[in-house]
């Protein structure tokens, strides 16, 4: 049963988070070095500005930074028909012989993809082909369309050595998949720029933008500190970038995501005791919130899935509210551990909108976001009203903005 803040936050307009926002303060490419960028600090009482190195200057002593480590694929493959056209397949979720993102980067041909295509009405039929470079010699890579539907495309990809992967394919064929409002053609440094230093698990269609500002110096330097370092995974789909199109958020329906969460990263946060945990970005964010919810559902009874499965209206359920975050962690970690299980894996439509209850971030690490977009509400939940002045301030003080722009670090309301 749904509480009152669920009526209240389905009747959020979402015009009441739109901002002017110039093209020209959308970041077209990234600052020249990763720490180099400018990071905004809003407390409940102040908005200053640094650089992004000074960051462990803000962190408390006892901080204990969670980072998304899905790593970014070359997802958009060009072909060329015969005739010159060419169709650009972009590749959004496996479909066959698995689902699951990151073992689906480890098959061999031939795979299924659910994908978008460019300039599809100049492919009515027949297979594409393309030469690539792989490990020392050429192969040939097909795709052939075997499916149309309403926005998107089935298509098969197959390529003529056995013993090359899919991803190895997708490395040499695909680009850096840019978001649409950089509106450039991707560069051979997005490659790197687009991807954070510490990137392990692929899957990902965009960035975890907030982690791009990140040097191997930077972290090291927080270890010195005693900030611990935790990791979760979220794979970012195209869906993060889809706009609101309904007046109120109750008619938008969030896309779904895969999440992986290691035992030992559940158990560190369990036992943070004092520690000021702070996730690096909103996908790090709605990782760690959607393991409470799973686990409040476990604690009551309500699954007994060993797979992670969270609603977009979840957290304003009133019986999963009553849960503690310790009932909801030790529910998650008795499962694993009865089933043996050093991962949990699942996925979450997870919305996080102003009225939402907070379980596991004392300060987040986020880029600025678009208007009239969910990510601006998750922002607006986590320091109220607040996000007006900060935004205001950044567009004052030539703060640049979204995927390739600067920092932020927020404390609470």
């Amino acid at each position: 049963m749904e509480d009152n803040i669920a009526q209240s936050i389905r009747g959020i307009n979402i015009a009441e988070y739109n901002y002017p926002l110039p093209p020209e303060r959308i970041a077209w490419y990234p600052a020249d070095k990763r720490d180099g960028s400018k990071l905004l600090i809003s407390t409940p009482d102040t908005i200053s500005q640094s650089r992004f190195s000074n960051i462990d200057n803000f962190l408390p002593y006892n901080t204990l930074l969670v980072f998304n480590e899905t790593r970014v694929v070359q997802a958009r493959m060009v072909f060329h028909k015969s005739s010159g056209a060419r169709i650009e397949i972009f590749c959004l979720e496996p479909l066959h012989p698995v689902t699951e993102v990151q073992t689906a980067f480890a098959q061999h041909s031939p795979v299924i993809w659910k994908c978008l295509v460019g300039n599809s009405r100049r492919w009515k039929s027949g297979p594409l082909e393309t030469t690539i470079p792989v490990n020392g010699k050429e192969i040939t890579v097909t795709a052939i369309r075997t499916a149309q539907h309403d926005g998107h495309s089935e298509v098969e990809f197959h390529w003529d050595d056995e013993q090359i992967i899919f991803a190895s394919v997708m490395e040499q064929i695909g680009a850096t998949p840019l978001p649409p409002y950089i509106q450039r053609e991707a560069e051979e440094n997005d490659k790197d720029r687009y991807q954070t230093v510490y990137a392990r698990n692929n899957g990902s269609v965009a960035a975890p933008t907030a982690g791009l500002h990140f040097t191997d110096e930077i972290l090291e330097q927080l270890k010195k500190k005693g900030v611990r370092q935790e990791k979760v995974t979220l794979h970012v789909g195209a869906g993060t970038f889809k706009p609101v199109s309904s007046e109120t958020i109750g008619s938008h329906e969030m896309h779904t995501e895969q999440v992986m969460i290691s035992r030992t990263t559940i158990e560190a946060i369990k036992n943070a005791n004092n520690r000021t945990i702070i996730p690096v970005g909103t996908t790090t964010a709605r990782t760690l919130e959607s393991m409470f919810w799973y686990g409040a559902k476990l604690h009551l009874g309500v699954t007994d899935s060993q797979y992670l499965e969270v609603e977009q209206w979840d957290p304003y359920n009133e019986a999963y509210n009553k849960v503690s975050t310790e009932e909801s962690l030790h529910a998650v970690l008795k499962m694993m551990k009865a089933q043996k299980m050093e991962y949990l894996k699942g996925e979450t439509s997870l919305l996080i909108a102003p009225g939402y209850k907070w379980q596991f971030a004392d300060a987040l690490i986020t880029n600025f976001h678009q208007p009239k977009s969910t990510l601006l509400l998750l922002v607006s939940s986590f320091i109220g009203e607040r996000w007006k002045s900060a935004y205001d301030y950044a567009l004052k003080n030539d703060f640049r903005f979204l995927s390739f722009g600067d920092s932020c670090l927020f404390f609470p309301k």
